[in-house]
């Protein structure tokens, strides 16, 4: 297959790197129903999830344990979007923004205490780095990094320095995925996640890895086990069972980005984590 490279609005064919023979194979082992239809992390006991405007707390099993439903009450800028999100040492880091007609601004890396999901800080944005939204966020555990990834214009990484919580740099990706949505960082690789399927035409989303050392991409997987072709989101590995988890939307037609009414057999938008 062919990826597409998103660049000013126009879809652009471009050919991807094969994928390698060291890359993991992952087979689905279950499904679990959630609230929450952008983002998802998880530590050694819970699942965290992010809708646009709240966050979530699950146990392995798939029990809500806490939510917080005003989660930017306490931030300095107005936000109105949370996208993909990570959890590392008892935080969760939430790609936050102001989003609205293809256009983001306050875009910030808000952290939350993981145990309570109340609001400790926030990491601002550096508008010179070329980045116009934030769909996900990645902990760099490896190099005490967070990196920010872009649905409007998705030809770069950003990274910024948790210490300082200064911005350092991007990484360019080739090819870059079209409609990325959710990042995850492992070993100087990031997993991303696109929504580049049409469920329109019955065509699945896909899985990247990209190379942190060149910026190369190599399509990882085609999910075509979902329930329903619908819109990927965000994704993570578990860290004590080493599982892959992706988010995904079923149920509701997005048609740029838009909800148009439901597909047959729907009367609401559900979201599930496949676990691999």
């Amino acid at each position: 297959m062919k990826p597409y490279l998103f660049l000013a609005g126009i879809l652009l064919a471009a050919a991807c790197h094969p994928v390698s023979e060291s890359q993991p194979v992952f087979t689905l082992d279950r499904v679990l129903q959630v609230e929450g239809r952008q983002g998802v992390a998880a530590d050694s006991s819970y699942y965290y999830v992010s809708g646009s405007t709240v966050l979530y707390k699950y146990d392995k099993s798939g029990n809500l344990v806490a939510s917080n439903e005003h989660p930017f009450d306490s931030l300095a800028l107005t936000c109105n979007h949370i996208g993909d999100i990570d959890v590392e040492s008892g935080e969760i880091y939430a790609g936050c923004e102001y989003f609205m007609d293809g256009v983001g601004k306050n875009i910030q890396v808000a952290v939350y205490d993981a145990e309570t999901l109340m609001y400790k800080y926030s990491i601002p944005w550096e508008p010179a780095s070329g980045q116009v939204e934030c769909c996900g966020l990645a902990v760099d555990r490896d190099n005490g990094h967070v990196w920010m990834a872009d649905w409007v214009n998705g030809s770069a990484l950003y990274c910024y320095d948790l210490s300082s919580r200064k911005y350092l740099k991007k990484i360019e990706l080739d090819p870059a995925p079209a409609l990325q949505q959710g990042i995850f960082c492992r070993n100087g690789r990031m997993l991303i996640s696109a929504d580049d399927g049409d469920a329109e035409k019955k065509e699945p989303d896909h899985l990247y890895v990209c190379d942190l050392s060149d910026g190369k991409v190599s399509l990882l997987r085609t999910m075509d086990d979902f329930l329903l072709t619908g819109e990927i989101e965000g994704l993570c590995m578990d860290p004590a069972t080493d599982e892959l988890v992706v988010l995904s939307n079923r149920g509701a037609r997005i048609i740029l980005g838009m909800p148009r009414g439901f597909y047959p057999g729907y009367t609401e938008e559900i979201h599930n984590l496949y676990i691999y």
